[in-house]
C-alpha cells in the first residue's frame, strides 16, 4: 500500500491517538472538557465525574494511544511486505472488527448507543483504503 490511501491510514491512526489523548485528558479536572462534553453528547447529559472515573479515562486514554501507535507499526511493517503483508493486514482486519462489535454491543448495553456512530465511521474509515487497495487479496478497485 502507497500514496492516497497510505496517507488516509496515517491520519486514521493520528485520529485515534488524538482521540486517546481527550480520554486521557480526562484524568485531570484541568483537561477534562472535551470527554465531558463528549459524554454529555453520547450519554444525554454531565457526567459525574468522580476518581474512579478519572482513573478509567486516563487507563483508556492511554491504550487508545497505544492502540493508535500499534496500529500504525502494523500498517507500516505490512505495506513494506508488499504483498507477503496480506496476513498481516488480514489479522489487524479481524482486529477492527472484533474491537467494533465489542465495543458497540457494550455502548449499547450500558445506555450510549449514540457511540455505535463514531465506531460505525472509525470502522469505515478502516475498511475504506484497505478493502480499496486491494491489501486483502482482493483485486484493487483503484490504484494504491
Amino acid at each position: 500500500m502507497n500514496g492516497f490511501w497510505k496517507t488516509w491510514l496515517n491520519v486514521w491512526c493520528l485520529g485515534v491517538g488524538l482521540f486517546g489523548l481527550v480520554l486521557a485528558g480526562g484524568a485531570f479536572a484541568a483537561t477534562s472538557g472535551p470527554v465531558e462534553r463528549l459524554f454529555d453528547i453520547l450519554g444525554g447529559g454531565p457526567p459525574e465525574i468522580t476518581p474512579a472515573l478519572r482513573f478509567s479515562l486516563a487507563v483508556m486514554g492511554a491504550v487508545t494511544l497505544g492502540w493508535a501507535l500499534t496500529f500504525y507499526a502494523a500498517f507500516s511493517a505490512a505495506a513494506a511486505l508488499g504483498p507477503q503483508g496480506r496476513s498481516a493486514w488480514r489479522v489487524v482486519t479481524v482486529a477492527v472488527a472484533g474491537w467494533y462489535v465489542i465495543d458497540c454491543w457494550l455502548s449499547i448495553a450500558t445506555g450510549f448507543a449514540l457511540n455505535a456512530v463514531p465506531n460505525t465511521l472509525l470502522l469505515a474509515g478502516y475498511l475504506a483504503p484497505v478493502w480499496r487497495s486491494g491489501v486483502l487479496g482482493a483485486r484493487s478497485l483503484s490504484p494504491s
